[in-house]
């Protein structure tokens, strides 16, 4: 049921950016202006490649989660469903968790050879789209993987206390999260521009462009923190500049 789930919701979060590629207004709102990669070709050849990525290696992953989550407690068909509360506290701290194990994560797979065989399949999209945010090598794959399911399993084998549906809520805003942050838009309604500290696809669209900084994935905390965020912030203040500059030559 869980992969069946991720399935729909991966490619479903797909579509709108599909069809945003399609229409002229809306190109206004793509981050890298001069360098088009989301091409119908492209990404024809990226949802084969993800799709059987899924099949090879997500599903034993979702698998092997499901037995396991099961045996330290979690419940499949319980009513009531948890309070709410209790859900958004719970999803919380699967997005803190999965946020800090995949800055180190992704951080090491900046390191030489990590990047060289593993790494660099990802990064072959240096103005990515939806499609692209799970293309990556099996390990990768595997690797960040597991920041994704580990958060709930140690939350259920701590306390016991986790239910399905709060696991499919969780996967599902965790997929929303990575394909728009590999959207390549920045549209006014994008999470990152009314949620203060959301990393988003602006941040993350700056990582695949340059290779380097903002390895963070849902929350810009830890980049900040440890310093890796310095070069992205030069950039974006070079924009700035550079944009009054224009304001104020055509005001003359």
């Amino acid at each position: 049921m869980i992969f069946i789930s991720h399935e729909i919701i991966y490619f479903t979060r797909c579509v709108p950016y599909l069809i945003a590629d399609q229409i002229p207004s809306l190109q206004k709102y793509k981050i890298q202006q001069k360098t088009i990669q989301n091409t119908a070709q492209n990404q024809w050849r990226v949802f084969r490649y993800v799709l059987i990525s899924h099949f090879l290696f997500e599903l034993p992953m979702i698998v092997g989660f499901h037995p396991v989550a099961v045996y330290f407690g979690m419940a499949i068909s319980s009513v009531p469903f948890p309070p709410i509360t209790k859900m958004i506290a719970q999803i919380f701290l699967f997005f803190v968790f999965e946020d800090f194990f995949h800055y180190w994560a992704h951080r090491g797979l900046h390191y030489g050879p990590f990047y060289k065989h593993i790494h660099k399949l990802h990064h072959e999209w240096s103005a990515p789209f939806g499609l692209a945010a799970e293309y990556a090598h099996p390990i990768e794959v595997m690797v960040l993987g597991t920041g994704t399911i580990a958060g709930p399993l140690l939350w259920c084998w701590y306390s016991g206390d986790l239910h399905l549906i709060t696991t499919i809520t969780w996967m599902t805003l965790r997929l929303f999260q990575a394909v728009e942050a590999h959207s390549g838009y920045d549209f006014p309604w994008s999470t990152h521009n009314w949620l203060p500290g959301w990393s988003g696809s602006e941040h993350h669209d700056y990582h695949h462009m340059a290779f380097t900084n903002n390895f963070s994935t849902s929350f810009r905390w830890w980049d900040h923190i440890f310093g890796t965020n310095k070069k992205y912030l030069a950039y974006k203040e070079r924009q700035a500049n550079e944009l009054k500059a224009q304001s104020a030559k055509k005001a003359l």
